[in-house]
């Protein structure tokens, strides 16, 4: 899931809630989308392998 912030930055959260927290987890901030919907991709990725 990604989020523009007020900053014009983008960031990674984690597709479930952290339970300990119940929040999303940040998985990153990125200048772009286009680098934060890559760096999804590497992330589902490395889930799989």
């Amino acid at each position: 899931m990604i989020r523009k912030l007020k900053s014009g930055e983008y960031r990674l959260y984690s597709r479930k809630v952290a339970p300990r927290t119940g929040k999303r987890r940040n998985l990153g901030t990125f200048k772009s989308r286009e680098a934060a919907e890559k760096h999804e991709r590497e992330v589902q990725y490395f889930k799989r392998h």
